[in-house]
């Protein structure tokens, strides 16, 4: 299935039925008196996530969903059926906008996890509602209100707890399936990776995270360039980021400093918050290297950096680094749980 991650929809509630204006006639009975029902309200639309559902390539056709009408109210103070609620499926992770005003509705992050995007139009009332001691025959009935309609713009972002940035080619596909069961399209050109891909890194005995593999960014993503605009926003929800860098690229003039610094450049325009997350430097595609020349790269590169954060060596190819690195986003995604935990107490 193709990965989707914007969609516009409309969504319109169901109408409320209208009252009924009837009058009590029967053998021997005189002046019966008003017995008109009350319509029935019409239906809510839902928006409800499901984490088996990991695209939003199903609004690509259906577009316009609708909730069923309430029924009108009948004689002998019969009320109308009510119309049925109506759920509309999304994946986890879905950011729902209204279009007219731009407003954000909210955040299915959930399964299970409902949001009324559509409120339902109220039914109306029948003349038995409006009888009195001075007016035995009312003739007045109201009718149902018409039911909520919206343009909607759905934006899923990936839920992940760890998002792998850096050039194409930098090694991030191959990474990911090193280290999970992904198993995302491999080659040696640029922007292989066409879509987010997810993997679940398990460490040991219900130890497991998940990581995102995002398309390559280039200089201009931000604006517009390449693949990456499209895909940025799925990173922030990462907890944290591992920046990639090929330190035996193929083009002798490549620099990996100033690569890097092209890639910190682009999260910094997209997002202050995206800029701020924890970030990890890791030297990739050690194979191609000697120990002594990974070891004269990765002190010429911090030194040109100043980076004196997390630093790791790895070759996706053979595996070299991976369990390590593993292992320490487990602690350090642990860490951060517990942390969390303790400023919600």
């Amino acid at each position: 299935m193709k990965f989707v991650d914007e969609a516009t929809i409309s969504v319109q509630a169901g109408n409320g039925g209208h009252g009924c204006l009837s009058f009590r006639r029967e053998k021997f009975i005189e002046k019966g008196g008003p017995d008109g029902g009350d319509g029935g309200h019409g239906g809510n639309v839902f928006l409800v996530a499901n984490e088996a559902i990991n695209t939003l390539a199903d609004f690509r056709v259906a577009r316009k969903f609708k909730a069923e009408n309430g029924q009108p109210g009948a004689g002998r103070n019969k009320t109308g059926k009510s119309g049925e609620d109506l759920e509309v499926i999304v994946p986890c992770g879905t950011v729902v906008h209204e279009i007219d005003t731009d407003e954000l509705l909210g955040d299915l992050t959930e399964t299970g996890q409902r949001m009324m995007v559509a409120e339902a139009g109220r039914a109306g009332l029948g003349n038995t509602r409006f009888k009195s001691s001075i007016n035995r025959a009312p003739r007045k009935t109201t009718q149902g209100t018409p039911g909520e309609k919206r343009h909607l713009r759905l934006e899923l972002m990936l839920l992940a707890d760890v998002g792998l940035v850096g050039l194409p080619n930098a090694g991030k596909s191959t990474l990911i399936r090193a280290m999970s069961a992904a198993r995302p399209k491999v080659a040696d050109y640029p922007f292989t990776t066409l879509h987010p891909n997810l993997g679940v890194v398990s460490v040991g005995l219900l130890q497991s995270f998940v990581m995102a593999d995002v398309p390559g960014l280039i200089e201009g993503a931000a604006e517009g360039a390449g693949l990456g605009i499209q895909f940025l926003k799925h990173l922030q929800r990462t907890k944290l980021l591992l920046h990639l860098v090929d330190i035996a690229p193929v083009n002798p003039d490549a620099d990996p400093a100033r690569e890097f610094r092209a890639i910190e450049k682009e999260l910094v325009r997209f997002s202050k918050e995206l800029s701020q997350k924890p970030r990890w430097l890791v030297l990739n595609k050690t194979d191609l290297l000697t120990d002594e020349d990974v070891g004269r790269v990765r002190k010429d590169l911090l030194g040109q950096l100043g980076w004196d954060g997390p630093v790791f060596e790895t070759s996706a190819v053979t595996g070299d680094g991976t369990e390590k690195l593993g292992q320490a986003l487990m602690r350090e995604l642990e860490e951060m749980a517990e942390v969390d935990s303790a400023d919600e107490v």
